[in-house]
C-alpha cells in the first residue's frame, strides 16, 4: 500500500526552522504497528496519521514519536491543523479529535494564505506530582543545585517535568543523560524534561528533552509549553497571561511559541500558536 504525505516547518515562519512534522493522509488502513514503523521511518519529533472524522470533528489523529504513541502533542496539532485546511480550503478553524480529546485549531493566514494555527488544549492544567529538583539537574546533567525551586510534573493532556534554571548560558550548558532519565524520569513519570528560563516579562526560553523515546530534544513543543503557561498561571496568580516561548535555538531550529492561559470555570485553560510552512510532499510505501 502506498500513503501520501505531506511535511512542515511548525511554530516558525522560515522554512528549515522550527519543529518538523510528517502527515500521513488515508492512515485508516494501517494498524498501529505499521504506524510506529513509519514515525520510525520518518524519524522525527512526530508524525501525524490522519484518520476520517468522528462524530463531532473534522479529522481523527493518531500521534507517533519515533518510539511511541502520545495522546496529544502541540506541534502535531498546529501544523496538521494547517495542512489540513489547506488541503480541504477551509478557513476560520478546523477541529481534531485524538486520544487526549477534542482539540480546537483557529486558523491564521497570511497573504490570503493559511500560515499558522492557534489551538486550545484538549484539557485544563492540572499537577500530577512533583520530582526532587536535584533528579532534574542530573536528567540535564547539570549542576545539583542548577534548577531553582520545585519541579512539577503536569500538562493539559501530557505530562512533562517544568524545571527553571537562572538564564540562558545554564540553559545551553544542558545535555540529556540517558542513564539517568532512565533511573529518575522514565516515561511513566513524565514524558520530558521541560526546562526555561526568563528572559524579559513575558518572554522566556526553552529546552525540552526526552532521550528515552527516540526523540533526544525536541526543537519546539506545544503541549510542554502549554504546560509551562498552565503552571506560570498557577503559581503567579491573576486571570490570565500571556507569554512567548523561544526554542530550538540551541539545535539551529530557532521556534516562536505564543502562550496563553486564562483561568475558567473548569481551571485553567491553555492555547498555543505560532506559523506553519510547508516543506515536501511524495508517497511513502508501508
Amino acid at each position: 500500500m502506498t500513503f501520501e504525505y505531506e511535511t512542515c516547518d511548525v511554530f516558525t515562519t522560515t522554512r528549515f526552522g522550527g519543529n518538523p512534522l510528517a502527515v500521513v493522509y488515508g492512515a485508516e488502513a494501517l494498524d498501529g504497528a505499521a504506524m510506529q514503523r513509519v514515525a520510525r521511518e520518518f524519524n522525527l519529533s512526530e508524525t501525524v496519521f490522519v484518520l476520517p472524522a468522528t462524530e463531532g470533528n473534522d479529522a481523527f489523529l493518531r500521534i507517533f514519536t519515533p518510539g511511541v504513541e502520545v495522546p496529544f502533542a502541540g506541534h502535531p496539532n498546529v501544523g496538521a491543523a494547517v495542512m489540513l485546511a489547506r488541503r480541504m480550503g477551509r478557513r476560520g478553524r478546523i477541529l481534531l479529535g485524538q486520544a487526549a480529546g477534542l482539540v480546537v485549531a483557529e486558523l491564521t493566514e497570511t497573504g490570503g494564505e493559511v500560515a499558522g494555527a492557534r489551538i486550545t488544549a484538549p484539557r485544563p492544567f492540572a499537577r500530577a506530582r512533583t520530582v526532587p529538583a536535584q533528579d532534574a539537574a542530573a536528567c540535564a546533567a547539570l549542576p545539583a543545585g542548577a534548577v531553582a525551586g520545585e519541579v512539577v510534573v503536569g500538562g493539559c493532556g501530557l505530562d512533562f517535568a517544568l524545571a527553571e534554571v537562572a538564564d540562558a548560558a545554564v540553559l545551553a550548558r544542558a545535555v540529556p543523560d540517558i542513564p539517568a532519565f532512565r533511573a529518575r524520569m522514565p516515561l511513566s513519570v513524565a514524558a520530558g524534561l521541560h526546562l526555561f528560563t526568563r528572559l524579559a516579562p513575558g518572554r522566556l526560553r526553552a529546552r525540552m528533552l526526552t532521550p528515552i523515546d527516540g526523540i533526544g530534544e525536541d526543537p519546539a513543543t506545544g503541549s510542554a509549553n502549554c504546560a509551562l503557561g498552565g503552571l506560570l498561571l498557577e503559581r503567579e496568580g491573576g486571570e490570565a497571561l500571556e507569554i512567548e516561548v523561544e526554542q530550538g535555538v540551541e539545535m539551529g531550529r530557532p521556534s516562536l511559541l505564543h502562550v496563553t492561559a486564562r483561568r475558567g470555570a473548569d481551571g485553567i485553560r491553555v492555547t498555543v500558536g505560532g506559523g506553519v510552512v510547508p516543506v515536501a510532499a511524495g508517497r511513502i510505501w508501508v
